[in-house]
């Protein structure tokens, strides 16, 4: 009774727009008050312990170095990189926008920080040009779903932290996937340019002098993640220590190299890391007290039982799992999603013969979808509300993109080799 009580109010409480943090904490709340076995002091002695991590760490980290960048001005110096190397193709700001957020998703880890940025950097660009604007901002919020499944996305710390994965092996295995989503962006962005006649006029490829020049302008920010993700994976230090090496990396960019950063700047930069981080953490205590209760009541083994007697192939499965995902990621936040499901999906994997690595990308991906998609996508809410967009167009344009989004994780699920090949080898 106790159980059902909890997941009642949960679902209620998310249903009337209580934060989701406040939500699972006071339905856990109930938990205990009609359990009768704990004192209520076990709620915030399991909330604490869900804190009290290491691994942790690397979340604030990387978020830090990620908004410390943003006041560094590597961003300007990426834009112009992406510019060169996409000038000769059709609908050239398009492609330098998923350019941009494969360049950015090194840096950051954060969708939303990289979403709000280029709204505001490229979607006015794109309509002076001729893009329609919900679609600019459409392919913007898409894009910007490559920042989780890039190294060192925020999402794939989370999902390797509560499901107790190598995040090394899932910033390698990200690679990949984030680079097949990009490609068919820019596979659509190309013939929508072709079909709507924008920027089709024949341009001339950048010269070598060129191309190395904005190399070199761009190399601070290109060589990041490439020492970030060798450190991890040679095991020079560990996550949590990739990301103090992160920040401190930011640190002597903005202040000694290129000096755009001021003390003020550093001011913001921790304010903003203090506020977006602690929203973070009260989510991953709130969630590591619910997934207590899920497995002192066996649920993951309830649910594996009644999820293995019904589906018998890890094809249904998957198509199974996606369907869920899309649906659950429209009402829930995608890390919120992360904390509660990731206990309840692992012991079914073995049942499958699916490896945590590689389910992972999947998961991360498909829960994504959720950010651009109503009633609470806050990827759609965030570029439309900067860009002007009606949330109705944003929707009929987000259509297309939707569908490249469910083709990209079919791939990622039933070509394991997209996720495994670099982690298998390296």
């Amino acid at each position: 009774m106790a159980l059902t009580i909890m997941l009642v109010a949960l679902i209620f409480l998310i249903f009337i727009n209580v934060p989701v943090a406040f939500a699972i904490i006071a339905s856990v709340a109930l938990y205990f008050i009609f359990a009768n076995d704990f004192n209520a002091m076990v709620l915030v002695q399991r909330m604490i312990s869900g804190l009290e991590s290491v691994p942790l760490m690397a979340i604030i980290f990387f978020m830090a170095s990620g908004i410390l960048l943003n006041y560094t001005g590597i961003t300007r110096r990426l834009l112009a990189f992406a510019e060169i190397i996409t000038r000769p193709l059709p609908g050239a700001l398009g492609q330098v926008n998923v350019t941009l957020s494969v360049l950015m998703s090194g840096l950051s880890g954060s969708n939303i920080a990289d979403a709000s940025m280029q709204s505001k950097m490229l979607v006015p660009s794109m309509v002076k040009k001729g893009y329609d604007k919900a679609f600019s901002t459409a392919l913007t919020a898409t894009a910007a779903i490559i920042t989780p499944i890039i190294p060192p996305g925020i999402a794939l710390i989370m999902y390797g932290y509560v499901g107790n994965v190598s995040i090394g092996d899932l910033f390698m295995a990200g690679i990949l996937p984030g680079l097949t989503l990009a490609v068919l962006l820019m596979i659509y962005v190309h013939f929508y340019a072709k079909k709507h006649n924008l920027e089709t006029e024949k341009k001339e490829k950048a010269t070598a002098k060129e191309f190395f020049s904005g190399l070199k302008d761009a190399a601070l920010a290109v060589v990041f993640p490439i020492i970030i993700i060798g450190g991890i994976r040679f095991g020079i230090f560990s996550a949590t220590e990739a990301g103090a090496i992160a920040v401190l990396y930011a640190l002597v960019i903005g202040l000694f190299v290129y000096r755009e950063m001021g003390l003020r700047d550093l001011k913001k930069a921790i304010v903003e890391t203090v506020h977006t981080g602690a929203g973070i953490l009260l989510v991953i205590a709130a969630g590591t007290a619910f997934g207590w209760v899920l497995t002192l009541e066996q649920v993951p083994q309830m649910l594996a039982g009644s999820i293995t007697e019904i589906i018998s192939s890890r094809f249904v499965f998957f198509v199974v799992i996606l369907l869920f995902l899309l649906i659950l990621g429209m009402f829930i936040e995608g890390n919120v999603a992360i904390i509660i499901l990731t206990p309840l999906f692992l012991p079914l994997l073995s049942e499958y013969g699916i490896d945590p690595v590689h389910f992972g990308i999947f998961f991360i991906l498909t829960l994504s979808i959720g950010t651009i998609t109503p009633p609470v996508g806050t990827i759609m809410f965030v570029t439309s509300s900067i860009t002007g967009t009606k949330i109705e167009d944003f929707v009929r344009a987000s259509i297309p993109f939707i569908i490249i989004l469910i083709i990209a994780s079919l791939l990622i699920a039933y070509i394991p080799q997209i996720s495994l090949l670099l982690p298998t080898l390296f």
